[in-house]
């Protein structure tokens, strides 16, 4: 999966792609669930299953669970 991380706030990049990262679980299944896609908007990752909306990603805030879903498990 490729995500365009032009928009993405910095702090949001560094927990995502560093190894040591709070989200770098959830950066990983998202490259292995194939029903996860992932949208970069207003600095934050949006993150879907089967076009639902399951989760939001921001930088220096608190993650937002949209509904419950495994990957939400991950951090």
């Amino acid at each position: 999966m490729e995500v365009d991380t032009t928009n993405m706030c910095s702090h949001l990049k560094r927990k995502l792609f560093e190894e040591d990262g709070t989200y770098h679980k959830i950066w990983l299944a998202l490259q292995a669930d194939n029903e996860l896609t992932a949208v970069v908007r207003s600095r934050q990752l949006h993150i879907y299953r089967t076009g639902k909306k399951v989760l939001i990603l921001a930088g220096k805030a608190a993650p937002k669970i949209l509904r419950e879903d495994r990957i939400t498990e991950l951090f």
